[in-house]
């Protein structure tokens, strides 16, 4: 197995991880992993995840099960930029498009679908 490589920043960052499952349709999950692709996601989506700050966003997917990792600055506030984004152009759009495909509510934000984790253990120090 090879690792990803991660971007430097040059500050400290901080971490969200979160999880959402997709509905358990082979179809609708390759249709969703090619939306997400650099050629079919829409500019607006990506843009609009920069413009309320967050550095980084991966995002993992085993099966049915989806994992978000967002890298942020430390003085970030997850939900004033969440709700932000919500009003940002195409993306209500982007999330009623994605409900498609998600075990979540057409009407649900994205702050609402993604489910924050609990970290449980680390090994830095």
């Amino acid at each position: 197995m090879e690792g990803y490589k991660t971007k430097f920043h040059g500050v400290p960052v901080k971490r969200y991880c979160q999880t959402l499952d997709l509905r358990d349709n082979p179809q609708l999950i390759a249709e969703y992993r090619r939306r997400h692709g650099r050629d079919f996601i829409w500019p607006e989506i990506p843009q609009g995840i920069r413009d309320v700050g967050i550095l980084e966003m991966e995002i993992y997917i085993l099966g049915t099960r989806l994992f978000m990792i967002v890298e942020t600055p430390p003085d970030f506030d997850w939900d004033s930029a969440m709700a932000r984004l919500n009003t940002l152009p195409r993306q209500q759009e982007w999330e009623e498009f994605m409900s498609v495909f998600q075990l979540a509510d057409a009407d649900k934000s994205s702050a609402e679908k993604w489910k924050p984790m609990e970290r449980m253990f680390y090994l830095y120090e």
